[in-house]
């Protein structure tokens, strides 16, 4: 099974995880709430280090906790366990099987707090290490790239948010979203034309804000894996904050902007960048936006703006994978990389 084979089932892979959960997780919810969590901890790395991300803002907006994202070296090299008092700690890796993720989510059990694996693997040692697991059930994920796990972890935080809130809304959109996934895939065609202009890209940075920020990520990190682009991922805010100072004529800028809170400023920055003779692709639902982009990748409109990350990131690996194979490289075999890496 290759890599586009993968993008392709996301949307089945999505459908499956959210009628499981919605069955399942409602009890989980019910002994959580009992907790009295005041805040959150994620540990997490590479790919799944960016669903944490998209959990930051979907648990922070959404449920007004906050959530910090584990160092789990701290435990791992430095033997230091932190206090989680009150803490809900989560673990997420497609594998389970990274020894320093696994040592946050067991230090916080041994202190007797909330602990929550997210897996692919619901036999691995992250399972065994916490208390409860929401099981991703994509099936073997055999490209080394991360497609179909990393939506079915975001999926699996959305659900959890919606059986935290008990709402009923929040479960039928998500029920919505893979349908608006699928609508996605139709994507390929104009991510393909957009990366064959871009065959010698080699640098670039790439944007987003809110949701969003975390599927900048996932696409630079998509990037840098498979088409070896030194691809250096924003929220928008943060660009303007110097690394703005990169663009110049012809520098290209990826950027994620569907229709949402951040829109109006990411596309007043666009509109910006263009006119300093920046190179502007750009993923989103808003037409007018679509076309103020050298190349635009369209997405479906509709659904919620705290779900579209499901969506967003479909035409994201699509552009990812099409550069990669305009370079002449192999998306299968990219070099230096493991499926399974386990870090200490």
């Amino acid at each position: 099974m290759s890599t586009r084979d993968e993008i392709l089932e996301q949307p089945a892979v999505v459908d499956r995880l959210v009628r499981e959960q919605r069955r399942a997780l409602p009890a989980l919810a019910d002994h959580l709430r009992r907790q009295r969590i005041e805040h959150v901890v994620i540990a997490a790395r590479g790919t799944s280090d960016h669903a944490a991300v998209y959990a930051q803002y979907v648990l922070g907006a959404r449920h007004r906790l906050p959530v910090a994202l584990a160092a789990p070296s701290i435990v791992s090299l430095y033997g230091v366990a932190p206090r989680f008092e009150r803490s809900l700690v989560i673990g997420i890796s497609q594998s389970g099987a990274s020894p320093d993720v696994i040592g946050v989510v067991a230090a916080a059990r041994e202190q007797g707090q909330p602990t929550l694996a997210i897996t692919n693997d619901p036999g691995s040692e992250l399972a065994s290490a916490a208390d409860a697991i929401i099981d991703l059930a994509a099936g073997p994920e055999r490209g080394l790239a991360a497609t179909k796990t990393y939506t079915a972890e975001l999926a699996a935080i959305a659900t959890l948010s919606a059986a935290l809130l008990d709402d009923e809304t929040a479960w039928d959109d998500l029920a919505r979203a893979p349908d608006q996934m699928a609508l996605a895939l139709a994507s390929e065609g104009a991510a393909r034309s957009a990366a064959d202009r871009r065959a010698t890209l080699d640098r670039c940075v790439v944007l987003g804000r809110g949701y969003d920020y975390a599927t900048a990520r996932e696409w630079a990190l998509k990037l840098k894996e498979l088409a070896y682009v030194m691809a250096d991922p924003y929220s928008s805010a943060d660009f303007q904050h110097g690394p703005v100072a990169l663009v110049e004529p012809g520098f290209a800028v990826l950027a994620v902007v569907p229709r949402g809170v951040p829109a109006a400023g990411l596309r007043e920055l666009l509109e910006r960048l263009r006119g300093r003779g920046a190179d502007l692709v750009v993923v989103s639902d808003d037409p007018a936006t679509l076309a103020a982009a050298d190349d635009g990748l369209a997405v479906p409109g509709g659904l919620a703006e705290w779900l579209m990350p499901l969506v967003d990131v479909v035409p994201a690996q699509w552009f990812a994978l099409a550069l990669t194979e305009a370079k002449g490289l192999d998306p299968e075999s990219p070099r230096n990389l493991h499926k399974v890496t386990r870090t200490t």
